[in-house]
C-alpha cells in the first residue's frame, strides 16, 4: 500500500519511469480529456469547489486517469489545508485486508474532521463480490472511492458500487496532445526538439541531446493515443543512446531507428497486466484470420495472466457477432454458452471450455458484414445535419395517441396490409441508404 505521490515533478526520484517525473499537478498543465476537465465542464467545477464526489474513471491505457488523479489531489490539497489524506491501492497488488486497514484508519481520521480518499487502479481486477468492500463504506462517506479501469464498468464492476459513483470516460489521446506532452518531456531531459528542414548548430552545453520535429511527429502518430507508450520509447531512447555515446559532454543526435529500436524494447519490458490489451487483439486477429493454433496459443497467455475467464468469454461474444455475424449462427450461442459456463464453473475447470469456443469461432466461416452495416447506421445517425427525421405516419405507433389514430383512421390496424409492408420504413431523405452495400459510405 502506498500514498499517493503529491508533490511536484521537481521532487520525483530520479529513478521514477519519465512518465511519471512530468507528470502534471495542475489543470493548467494536464493535456487532453477537454470534455472533462475544460472550461464550465463539471469535472472542473467540482474540483474548482473543492468537492471530490466517488468516480470511476473509465479510459485505454496512456490516456492520462492516474495523471487526473494527481491533478485532483494537488488540487484538493489547495483548497484543503492537508485535511484530506489520499491512499494509492492497486487491484492487481492489493487484497480485501488492505482496503480493511484503509477502512480502520479512516475511521480514526474521520473522528479528527480529515477526509479519506482513496484510488484504486484497475479496479476492475477485483471480482464483483471483493467489489463489496467497498459499497457501505462509499454510501457512509467513510472515504471517497477513486476508481481507475481499462475496462467497461458496466459489465466489469458490480452494479451497486456503480450506482454510488459518477463515471468519467476519457478518451484516447489525440497526436496534438502527444506531441505536447513528449515536448514537455524532451525538455525535462534537457533535450532540444529541431527542424529537419534547417541545419541546426548543435553548440549548446545544456544540451544533452537533439531530436528532429518530424521523429516526435511519428513517435506521436505511431502510439495511438498512449502516452505511456510514447514516454518510454522516448525515454529508452535517449538513456541506450546516452550509455553509448563515447563524445563525453558532447549532445547527441537521436535518429529514427534509435525510436524504433526503443519501441521494441518498450513492449519486451511491458508488465504483463499493461500488455493484456494487445493478447486480446492478438486473439481477436487470430479468429479473424482463421489461425486456431495462434487463437488458443493467444487465450492460454491470457488465462497466464490470471485475466477473469468472464471477461475472455465477453470478449468471444463481441467477436462471434463482430467477425463472424450471421454467416454462422451457432457461434454467438457458443459464446454466450462460455460466458454462463464460466460464470458457474470458473477456473480452472472452465479453462477447457474457453479453447473450444476459441476453436470454434477461429474455424467459423468470417464476415464482418454486420458490424460493418451496423457502424454505416450509426454514421448516418451521428452525422444527420439537423434534427433527426421523423418517424413516417404509416408506422408509428398509435396504441397511446388518441389524435394519431383518428387521423389515420378506424381501419388503421386493417390498413398493415402486404402494400403498406412493402413501402419503404425509412424516414424522409434516406429512403436510398443501403447499409450492407460496400459503395454506399453511410452519409
Amino acid at each position: 500500500m502506498d500514498k499517493l505521490e503529491t508533490k511536484g515533478s521537481g521532487s520525483k526520484k530520479w529513478h521514477a519511469p519519465l512518465a511519471d517525473k512530468i507528470r502534471p499537478s495542475e489543470l493548467a498543465d494536464y493535456k487532453g480529456q477537454a470534455h472533462l476537465i475544460g472550461p464550465n465542464s463539471i469535472l472542473r467545477d467540482l474540483l474548482k469547489n473543492g468537492k471530490i464526489p466517488s468516480m470511476i474513471l473509465f479510459g485505454p491505457p496512456g490516456c492520462g486517469k492516474t495523471s487526473l488523479v494527481n491533478v485532483i489531489i494537488q488540487e484538493s490539497k489547495k483548497l484543503s489545508d492537508s485535511t484530506v489524506r489520499f491512499v494509492k491501492l492497486s487491484a492487481t497488488s492489493a487484497g480485501i485486508n488492505d482496503v480493511k486497514k484503509v477502512v480502520t484508519e479512516a475511521e480514526t481520521l474521520a473522528k479528527e474532521g480529515k477526509r479519506t480518499v482513496v484510488f484504486m487502479d484497475e479496479i476492475h481486477r477485483f471480482n464483483k463480490l471483493q467489489q463489496d468492500i467497498f459499497l457501505p463504506h462509499v454510501e457512509a462517506g467513510t472515504f471517497t472511492l477513486i476508481g481507475a479501469t481499462t475496462e467497461n464498468p458496466s459489465s466489469s464492476l458490480n452494479s451497486a458500487l456503480l450506482s454510488r459513483c459518477r463515471v468519467f470516460v476519457l478518451n484516447k489521446l489525440s497526436k496534438e496532445d502527444l506531441i505536447e506532452i513528449l515536448s514537455k518531456a524532451v525538455t525535462s531531459m534537457s533535450g532540444k526538439i529541431v527542424k529537419k528542414s534547417k541545419k541546426q548548430v548543435m553548440e549548446d552545453s545544456n544540451v544533452k541531446f537533439y531530436i528532429e520535429d518530424v521523429i516526435i511527429d511519428w513517435l506521436a502518430d505511431i502510439c495511438d493515443g498512449d502516452a505511456r507508450v510514447a514516454l518510454g520509447g522516448l525515454e529508452i531512447a535517449v538513456q541506450t543512446k546516452l550509455s553509448d555515446t563515447t563524445s563525453g559532454s558532447q549532445p547527441i543526435v537521436l535518429n529514427l531507428s534509435d525510436i524504433k529500436d526503443s519501441l521494441k524494447e518498450t513492449q519486451c519490458l511491458s508488465d504483463k497486466n499493461d500488455s493484456v490489451n494487445h493478447m486480446y487483439s492478438a486473439l481477436h486477429y487470430s479468429i479473424l484470420g482463421n489461425d486456431i493454433n495462434a487463437a488458443l496459443y493467444w487465450l492460454v497467455r491470457i488465462l497466464d495472466i490470471k485475466e477473469d475467464p468472464v471477461c475472455i468469454a465477453k470478449r468471444l461474444i463481441r467477436i462471434a457477432s463482430e467477425a463472424i455475424g450471421t454467416d454462422d449462427e451457432l457461434s454467438l450461442s457458443m459464446a454466450v454458452n462460455t460466458l454462463q459456463a464460466c460464470q458457474m464453473i470458473g477456473l480452472p475447470e472452465c479453462d477447457v471450455m474457453l479453447a473450444e469456443c476459441v476453436i470454434y469461432l477461429a474455424g467459423a466461416e468470417k464476415s464482418e458484414e454486420v458490424a460493418k452495416a451496423y457502424a454505416k447506421s450509426v454514421n448516418t445517425i451521428e452525422n444527420q445535419k439537423g434534427p433527426q427525421p421523423k418517424v413516417p405516419l404509416f408506422i408509428k405507433d398509435t396504441s397511446s395517441q388518441g389524435k394519431l389514430k383518428a387521423a389515420l383512421g378506424k381501419n388503421y390496424k386493417e390498413s398493415i396490409s402486404v402494400e403498406n409492408l412493402n413501402k419503404c420504413h425509412l424516414p424522409e431523405g434516406l429512403e436510398n441508404a443501403n447499409f450492407f452495400d460496400s459503395n454506399d459510405d453511410g452519409n
